[in-house]
Parts: C-alpha cells; structure tokens; sequence
C-alpha cells in the first residue's frame, strides 16, 4: 500500500458481488476495506434470490452476463468444493409444456451452445418425464451444470478471506461521499457507528439497489453516466410437504426475466418464483392472494400442484435497468474510460446471474484496475 493512503482499495457493498471484488483485490495484495450499511453482510439483492447457480443459458453471446455466468459457475462450484459449503449440482429442466414452445427452447439450446455451456442435452417429453414424474413437458433441455447453494455461507467464506489478507468488512457504515484527490485517489467518507473519513488509492461501488445513489454521491461524477434505476420485485410460495422434482424446472423465461421457476431448497422443500412486477419503492411484502396466479402459473408444468400446500414465503428486489416492455440490458460496469475519473469502478444492474458470476465480476473488476498487480495462489 501506498503510505499517501489508508487503504488500496474501498469497495461499496457487502454483497456476494462486493465481497467477490474485496477477495479479489486482496488476492492481489491490496489493502482493503468493504463498507456495508446494513448490520450484516449480504442483507440486500445477495439474500432474496432463489440461490440458484445459473448455467449461462440465455444471455447474448459475447455479454458481460454470458462471460461472467459461465466463467463464475465453474469458479464457484470450484470454491464451494475447496471451502466445503454446501451446495447441489442438482441440473435444470427447461421445458417446453406444449407445441408452440418447442422452438422458444430450442432457441436456449442454440444460445446456450454458443455461450460454451457444458453438457447440454435435448430431451423428449417421455424422456423429461422419466427424470421428473408428475412434470407436464412436450419437450425439454437438460443443463446438468445447474444448481442451488448456500449463498451466505458463500458470502461469509468470502469475508473470510478478505480478513485473512489483512482486509476489513464494516458494517453499519454507510457510504455518505467520496470526492477526487489531487494527486489520485479518493477522499471517503463513512457515515454509522463506524463511522470515518479515510483515504483510497481505488474505489468500487457495487451497491446493489443503491448503485445510482452512491454513484451520485461522487463528486465529479458524470451525472449523464449514472443509468435509470427500476426495481424489479418477485415474490416466492414455499410448498408444504414432499417435494416433486429434484431438478431445477423452469418454463420459457417471460418479458425481461426468467419467470416463476421452481427449486428444491437444500433443506428439501419445493419453492417457486419470483413472478416480477415494478415498484417504485423498496416493498418486500407478499400478497397471499397472488397464490391463485401462481398456481395457475404452475399448472402448466405441474399439473398435479395443490394451492393449499402453497404458502407465502419472501420477496426481492432486483436492480433492474430495463422497465416493462424494455430490452433486457447487460450488466454496466463502468470504469474510467467511461466517466473519466482514475481509479474508480461503478457497478449498475448486476441482478441476475450476478450472484453466479459473483466471482468472475470481482476478478474483472481487479484486472481492469489492478492490472499490473500479480495474483497471489
């Protein structure tokens, strides 16, 4: 570390993303400092999601999302394996429930295919149902790279690490302002008990819900450069009783998402979501009568689901930057080239895949600012 700052490198946010670039900049040799608002790590966009490791099916080839998703599953489960946290490479039913379906999902295979998915399969409905009794499918593909983890025992490994190289993690610091020194760097200021005035040769904003907002709370930062934010909300049933599939099923995703899903929890239980719906405010309430909706939802590819084994379970927010009826945007990392100041990477919509590509993000972040910095084994 340079004695002209405190730290080499603030990261704003104690997501799974956050924690993934603090890792990743400590693995280099940085000194490092991840601020999280909340009590504890991990408590926005990383908790309220299905946990699911996403094989890299759907996303343009080329994207930053296709590249991440498929380069952070393989590193994540590598990291699950060599830090024992639980996880199931359970795999993925995409299924077509009736004729006009088909071509949808053969659609995701040829995507899939030219994102370097491993391990891809077509299946005949007779074949899906083999696999899946109960499960309604004219057709369908089967990703076996695919899973469910526990993606804050995930988060607390990472924290870890960043410990172990001398780093910290504060929570219940909020981010307040950050201005651009002199001579390079950053003055930042951190609000809370923990609360200070410090200084940075590199600042990372990957704030989730809260990336327009800590953006805008740089002084100097291109006003123009800072994306609309949308807050996409999806709510989760939990299902009473035995599970039906072990496999991921998921139908063709809908407008701007991937659509109500259904996994198997590593606790065994069945849950399915998120549907979306935009919102203007942070709500994480579940409407039980949205039960109806999802049980005709599920029909379509279980039939024999029972809505009064459905129950309410949780809701999240994604920090979407497409609103309805929008093309669905790439993950936005951006970097000096963009708005012009050094040593600064601001992350806007990093919602799904983003807790797969977790990893892969962190390490993008730290090539791009660290690049003449060797990685430590």
């Amino acid at each position: 570390m340079s004695a002209a700052f405190d730290f080499d490198a603030v990261v704003v946010g104690a997501g799974a993303v956050g924690l993934a670039c603090g890792r990743a900049l400590a693995r280099r040799g940085q000194s490092v400092l991840v601020l999280e608002k909340e009590s504890h790590i991990g408590q926005g966009v990383s908790s309220r999601n299905s946990e699911v490791i996403h094989g890299g099916l759907y996303y343009p080839t080329g994207s930053l999302k296709a590249r991440f998703c498929v380069d952070g599953r393989r590193a994540l489960y590598a990291f699950l394996d060599s830090r024992k946290i639980d996880y199931r490479r359970c795999g993925k039913l995409v299924v077509a429930t009736e004729e006009a379906e088909v071509e949808r999902i053969e659609a995701i295979f040829q995507q899939a295919t030219a994102n370097d998915v491993e391990g891809l399969e077509h299946l005949s409905g007779a074949q899906a149902r083999a696999l899946e009794p109960g499960l309604n499918a004219h057709a369908a593909i089967l990703s076996p790279e695919s899973g469910v983890f526990a993606s804050h025992d995930y988060m607390l490994a990472l924290q870890g690490e960043i410990e172990d190289a001398g780093g910290s993690v504060v929570v219940s610091t909020p981010f307040e302002r950050a201005e651009p020194l002199a001579d390079g760097g950053f003055r930042v200021t951190a609000g809370g008990e923990g609360g200070a005035t410090l200084t940075t040769r590199l600042l990372i904003t990957a704030a989730g819900l809260s990336a327009q907002d800590a953006a805008a709370r740089i002084e100097g930062y291109p006003a123009a450069d800072i994306p609309a934010r949308r807050l996409g909300k999806g709510i989760y049933f939990r299902l009473t009783g035995k599970a039906p599939f072990e496999r991921l099923i998921y139908p063709p995703p809908i407008p701007g998402a991937l659509g109500t899903h259904y996994r198997k929890d590593l606790g065994g239980q069945g849950v399915f979501g998120p549907d979306l719906a935009y919102v203007e405010t942070e709500d994480y309430s579940v409407d039980p009568a949205k039960r109806d909706e999802f049980v005709r939802y599920i029909r379509r590819f279980w039939p024999g689901v029972e809505a009064e084994r459905l129950t309410p379970d949780y809701a999240g927010i994604r920090p979407k930057l497409h609103g309805p009826g929008e093309p669905q945007l790439d993950f936005q990392l951006h970097g000096p080239e963009r708005h012009g100041m050094d040593g600064l990477m601001a992350l806007f919509g990093i919602e799904s895949p983003g807790l797969t590509s977790s990893l892969a993000i962190g390490e993008a972040v730290t090539e791009r600012l660290c690049a003449d910095v060797q990685v430590t084994p």
